[in-house]
């Protein structure tokens, strides 16, 4: 960036670029809109791509897993194809005959996305597709650790695009090196801002003046009752607590079981792999993780095995150690462990019954989490129904591997997405996984229908039976 010209006119540059291409890019039909598609997805999925942007992701964030990048650039871009692949984005999407209501897709125009430093590749793939599904230019603000990651991926978007002869400058980046203030104008000159990642950047694209959807915090609590399979349900949690480091916001950070099954429960983790730390091992790791109450930066999204070699814990098995357990009691502010952690380390509760589960679940969640989602291992299907009449969350993940299930999943009817919306709870917009029809505007054409008004007696009646009974002759005027 050159540091003589006004970050306005920088920006301005971008997206003056971007609307020339989407204009140029509305005119494309749905199969034309489909193969662009297909080639961005081709630069990620191709496997020669895809390894090197995972390894890059790695070295340039210091964060998460090389092997998990791959299996995670890779499976979600599949299931948004998949997603994607019949919906209608372009011109009439929809008639319906009784109501006589025709639907017409409409670009939003142009599209900022700030993605975070945790999926430096598959949340702006992401973001990518949904937004040219919708026909619509997107400028893309990664995390700065992420920016030379976004680049190269861009690079090999590019390179499909010419192939395809799409607009120029459909996709774009902040130049270097990116700040705060570049995305702060960003999100002011454009039609619509998504953000995924740090509150800050949400309560940003909030107050920018223009159209915003932002995601809430995850904090994931997962309770484990005394019916389920207890093997099945622990096997699934080391998988999905593992995965890439636990760098997702959907990973599991609290752990609620049934006093019933407690010990056994604790157990069956430890043949998962992972130990359960004493009171002074969960002291060290405190104070490592935490830093004037802040997740330490520098120790984010590691393995176990470095977080233990932080805290000095060693013993015959350390090496095969996947993730770390602690023991808590209290939820809060005092209690950092209560919240999420993006690392390798559950916290478990100890309930009496599952009313009491529900209850610390709750609590958790109006301290850190609200909105996103719980999970429940569990055979009786009531009890993923209480949770969902009575908590405060837009997800009730059953029986499955949390972090792999939120997010869409080829075994659930989940949107594919890396970006949970949280409803009201959280502070968002939304309350859906984000996904292309959030990328879209819609024209209603209303026709005339025969239609049939209705007479007071319908609505009426009964209510005035029993609360206005001398007014009931009112109801034949």
């Amino acid at each position: 960036m050159n540091a003589n010209i006004p970050i306005t006119e920088t920006i301005g540059a971008l997206v003056k670029k971007a609307k020339i291409a989407q204009l140029d890019f509305e005119k494309y039909n749905q199969e034309q809109v489909n193969e662009v598609i297909t080639a961005v997805a081709w630069s990620i999925c191709n496997p020669l791509n895809n390894k090197l942007i995972a390894e890059l992701s790695v070295t340039s964030t210091n964060l998460g897993k090389m092997e998990d990048k791959i299996i995670k650039n890779r499976r979600k871009t599949l299931g948004l194809l998949r997603d994607l692949e019949h919906a209608k984005s372009v011109g009439v999407i929809k008639e319906d005959k009784i109501t006589g209501i025709i639907e017409i897709a409409k670009p939003v125009g142009v599209v900022a996305a700030v993605t975070p430093s945790t999926n430096p590749a598959a949340t702006p793939i992401n973001n990518i597709l949904n937004a040219l599904k919708g026909r619509n230019a997107i400028i893309i603000s990664p995390s700065p650790s992420a920016q030379q990651v976004f680049q190269e991926l861009l690079n090999y978007i590019n390179n499909e695009l010419d192939k395809i002869s799409a607009p120029k400058n459909l996709i774009q980046t902040l130049p270097s090196p990116i700040n705060k203030d570049l995305t702060k104008e960003l999100m002011k000159q454009v039609d619509l801002v998504i953000v995924t990642g740090s509150q800050n950047n949400v309560r940003e694209a909030y107050s920018s003046g223009t159209p915003a959807i932002g995601v809430g915090q995850g904090n994931v609590t997962v309770i484990v009752d005394e019916t389920c399979d207890l093997k099945d349900a622990a096997k699934k949690i080391k998988l999905s607590k593992t995965f890439d480091h636990a760098t997702s916001c959907s990973s599991e950070n609290n752990l609620v079981v049934i006093k019933k099954v407690y010990d056994e429960f604790i157990k069956l983790l430890k043949l998962e792999d992972g130990i359960l730390l004493n009171a002074d091992q969960k002291k060290s790791l405190q104070n490592i993780l935490w830093i004037n109450g802040k997740l330490n930066k520098n120790i984010l999204a590691k393995s176990a095995f470095t977080l233990c070699k932080k805290i000095d814990l060693k013993n015959d098995h350390t090496e095969k150690i996947k993730f770390l357990i602690v023991e808590e009691q209290g939820i809060g502010t005092d209690y950092p462990f209560s919240g999420e952690k993006l690392s390798p380390v559950l916290s478990i509760y100890k309930a009496e019954d599952f009313n009491d589960a529900k209850s610390i679940s709750n609590k958790i969640l109006n301290y850190q989490g609200k909105g996103h989602s719980i999970g429940i291992y569990t055979q009786d299907t009531s009890r993923s129904m209480e949770l969902g009449l009575e908590l405060p969350v837009c997800r009730v993940i059953v029986n499955q591997a949390h972090t792999f299930a939120t997010g869409g999943s080829f075994t659930n009817g989940l949107p594919f997405s890396l970006s949970m919306g949280c409803g009201t709870w959280g502070r968002n917009s939304i309350d859906d996984n984000l996904n292309y029809k959030h990328f879209i505007n819609i024209t209603k054409i209303s026709t005339e229908v025969s239609g049939r008004e209705p007479i007071l007696k319908e609505y009426f009646e009964n209510y005035c039976n029993k609360h206005h009974p001398n007014d009931l002759d009112l109801l034949d005027e």
